[in-house]
């Protein structure tokens, strides 16, 4: 990305931290670190490496990748040329990042890697350094390039092929190549970047970033790379990935047993059908129901999971205990503390019984949790991590540790639910905090204010699924306000608790920007929940993004 790139705050983080118990040790002061391994490729998979250099966006290249078929994994910009090799990838991109190149600090890379032979693809700091490595030189640009701009061709490039000789594309950075080493060629300029697009053989350089969404020709960019330059077939798909995944599986659990914590979110529910389809019976779910719950949702794990699916699955009543800890707790970082302590206490105490015997614990771990517990300088993940970080395992619990999803992205499990045949409802259901209800039931928890809510939200739910909106977009909830205000109902006055609806379009929870839902679906809902829950006698519509505010109220 070169130096002056725009990252995101840890400020906006710390206050909009929401997690999942998929997880189930990872809230507030009490976090277990474990080691993580690299990926087991897929066998036969075509891979490409990304060295990540502390971008934003190295993710998004990653999932990109991704979607084009091809198996993609993040891996440290210090790895070593001969450790790429052992890897086998078909070719190699280097990230964005925050540094400038000539910076002391500056993120380096073994310098054996340009020269393997192997396709090779920088990316706005990682084209920078690339260029500086083969003697040619970046400096600081008249000025900055941040937001649109326009790409314009100069001569023919496999990486540009089938492409308009003009292109609007998304630029990020503050540096820029002022001189390009011998046997480099211009393929491309912008309004301030004269080597926007250089080439030397198969190693290229884009000063741009493809891989945003603001670049609407940026996934034909990669598309060439990995299929024209690269030789990638395209062979990495969901299926592909549940034969092999429900082969390890199988291989590392034997003839033990493994206990899954069941949150009734999206990655515990698929990691909770992959498993039963990869050992049957030798899974334990216990599902803990802390009080804090959508309405329905005990019934709807139950019925997904017990009755249609037969799981060995143990329901854990603990709706007065965390309530009772809860009990006059405001502040919204010591709800969180106490609900992860006390949900930790409640499943240790279930999987003694429940999981006797037992030789692993499973998680759904996500990719991304496995990339943001490697710290890479300048990176933002890895500030996120200092307060969440990936969950593991209690040290007296002495289990081993099965993660079948550690290799996907959040979308990719969604497609791997499909294809294991879990309902729509539980595979493109929307986020739902770890803490649950508590973070949207402002000041202290009472089981009136909960129930308040919990009604108001599931018309929220009914209405947005009834309407086609509830699967378009990221989230929508109710939240029950903190204070009560005058209004007339059945002509008398009333004074009663306000609601906010809160509805945003996002991509990975980071930013988000407020929905505009039509007037007469939002007119549906307040008319509803002022008719219907008894206690409200106002609605009022949350229209701020993310950043300054942030997704959840707490």
């Amino acid at each position: 990305m070169g130096k002056d790139e725009k990252a995101v705050g840890v400020s906006e983080l710390r206050t909009g931290w929401s997690v999942t118990l998929d997880d189930f040790c990872q809230i507030g002061e009490v976090v277990y670190l474990k080691a993580t391994t690299p990926l087991s490729p897929p066998s036969r998979a075509e891979r490409v490496l990304i060295l990540d250099f502390g971008s934003q966006y190295t993710q998004v290249i990653a999932r990109r990748i991704r979607e084009a078929s091809v198996f993609s994994e993040i891996v440290p910009h210090t790895i070593s040329a001969r450790e790429v090799m052992a890897l086998q990838p078909k070719g190699i991109i280097l990230s964005g990042g925050p540094a400038s190149v000539y910076s002391p600090k500056a993120p380096k890379m073994d310098r054996k890697i340009f020269h393997l032979g192997i396709p090779l693809l920088g990316i706005c700091y990682g084209m920078q350094l690339l260029v500086k490595e083969f003697g040619g030189e970046v400096a600081r640009g008249a000025r900055r390039e941040y937001g649109r701009g326009t790409l314009q061709r100069k001569r023919a490039c496999p990486l540009l092929d089938q492409l308009p000789a003009r292109l609007e594309i998304w630029n990020s950075h503050g540096d820029r190549v002022t001189r390009l080493p011998k046997g480099f060629q211009s393929v491309a300029t912008t309004e301030n970047s004269p080597y926007a697009v250089v080439r030397k053989g198969e190693i290229y350089g884009l000063q741009f970033h493809p891989e945003v969404s603001h670049t609407p020709k940026g996934q034909q960019i990669l598309g060439n790379f990995l299929k024209k330059i690269c030789g990638c077939r395209g062979t990495w798909t969901m299926g592909s990935f549940l034969k092999r995944a429900i082969t390890d599986v199988r291989q590392q659990v034997g003839n033990g047993r493994v206990i899954l914590g069941l949150s009734g979110g999206v990655d515990s529910s698929v990691a909770a059908a992959l498993l039963h389809r990869a050992i049957g019976n030798k899974l334990r779910c216990i599902f803990v129901d802390n009080g804090l719950l959508r309405k329905g949702e005990v019934e709807s794990v139950r019925r997904i999971f017990g009755k249609h699916r037969h799981f060995n699955l143990t329901v854990i009543d603990a709706r007065k205990r965390f309530l009772r800890r809860l009990r006059g707790v405001a502040d919204p970082e010591k709800k969180r503390k106490i609900i992860g302590r006390e949900f930790i206490h409640v499943f240790n105490e279930a999987s003694k019984k429940v999981g006797r015997g037992a030789q692993f614990l499973a998680q759904g771990t996500l990719y991304p949790d496995v990339i943001e517990s490697v710290p890479i300088a300048g990176n933002p993940a890895s500030l996120i991590k200092s307060h969440h970080n990936v969950g593991g395992l209690p040290k007296r619990m002495k289990l081993g540790l099965v993660e079948p999803l550690r290799q996907l992205f959040k979308d990719e499990v969604r497609k791997v639910g499909a294809v294991l045949g879990l309902p729509k409802e539980m595979v493109w259901r929307q986020p739902f905090p770890g803490p649950g209800l508590a973070v949207r039931c402002l000041g202290a928890i009472e089981e009136k204010k909960l129930s308040i809510l919990r009604e108001a939200d599931a018309i929220v739910v009914e209405e947005m699924k009834a309407s086609g909106w509830y699967y378009r977009i990221w989230q929508s909830f109710a939240v029950l306000l903190p204070c009560r205000s005058v209004g007339v109902m059945g002509d008398e006055r009333t004074y009663d608790n306000a609601v906010a609806i809160r509805a945003v379009e996002s991509k990975d929870g980071m930013t988000a920007d407020w929905v505009r839902l039509p007037g007469d679906l939002l007119g549906k809902i307040s008319n509803r929940i002022c008719n219907e829950v008894k206690g409200v006698n106002r609605v009022v519509l949350d229209v701020s993004s993310k950043p300054p505010a942030t997704i959840e109220w707490e």
